[in-house]
């Protein structure tokens, strides 16, 4: 997969991923009346993470808000911060994200710069993505946990029963949305690691000489090359060479005549 075909489909993956938490977040049904034990009531209950809802057999439908903070429970109190903290990390990312595109030139940047905001954003949808996916599961497991304590008093034959209330569909779509924005963020990081180049991949393992610059160079070996100039000033008949002409075997019988003769 080419690099900029996984970044433009992590970059669609999250926005969906995104655009599912912020519809999840608003929507009222994460948990609804467990109609099991009644099928056929004049009322229908479910509540929201801002308001909670009643729907009459008329089909008319009347929501009340929250007007309290402190009164909600402290585990209620922290879904709601994590889908808030998700879909602030997951739109600053879509943000951060449309700059990165390899496909879009803004001025001079770099693909260096470019590799980096899209690590960025991977970093981002994948925090997103897990903080969605914690406060739904947040709010699945009180949901479990209110129902079977309901059902227990029920067949304990307790007066004043509480409804029942079981998953909403709000939850599924905060679990899909969550995950969605989870792989988007993976595919995010994937691509920003095709996007550096290759002159900087390399970077750490280049060798420079610590000392004097020493130029190597490939050819004939001369062996004697450096002892040359020790060579020519020592005397002897062991180094004398062989003379190549007349001329010049007379001239060395003429100086070992003087030599000998001082």
């Amino acid at each position: 997969m080419s690099t900029t075909l996984c970044q433009v489909m992590g970059f669609l993956v999250s926005s969906l991923g995104v655009v599912g938490c912020i519809m999840s977040t608003a929507m009222d049904m994460w948990s609804t009346q467990d109609l099991y034990d009644n099928p056929v009531t004049a009322v229908f209950q479910y509540q929201g993470l801002w308001r909670s809802c009643v729907r009459q057999s008329s089909g008319f439908t009347e929501c009340r808000p929250y007007f309290t903070i402190l009164g909600l429970p402290a585990m209620f109190q922290a879904v709601r911060a994590l889908m808030i903290v998700g879909i602030v990390l997951g739109i600053l990312g879509l943000f951060v994200c449309i700059f990165a595109m390899k496909c879009i030139r803004i001025g001079t940047m770099e693909d260096s710069a470019k590799a980096n905001m899209t690590l960025t954003s991977g970093i981002m949808f994948i925090i997103a993505g897990l903080c969605a996916i914690t406060g739904v599961s947040v709010f699945a497991n009180m949901l479990v946990t209110n129902f079977w304590m309901s059902t227990t008093n029920m067949y304990q034959g307790m007066q004043n029963v509480q409804n029942r209330y079981t998953f909403g569909s709000a939850l599924f779509v905060g679990w899909v949305a969550g995950g969605l924005a989870f792989v988007g963020g993976i595919m995010m990081c994937l691509a920003c690691k095709g996007m550096i180049p290759e002159e900087s991949r390399y970077k750490a393992v280049s060798y420079n000489a610590s000392g004097r610059n020493i130029s190597y160079r490939t050819g004939p070996y001369k062996a004697a090359s450096g002892y040359e100039p020790e060579m020519k000033t020592r005397k002897g008949p062991a180094y004398e060479e062989a003379p190549r002409s007349e001329d010049a075997g007379r001239s060395i019988k003429n100086v070992n005549t003087v030599n000998s003769a001082g």
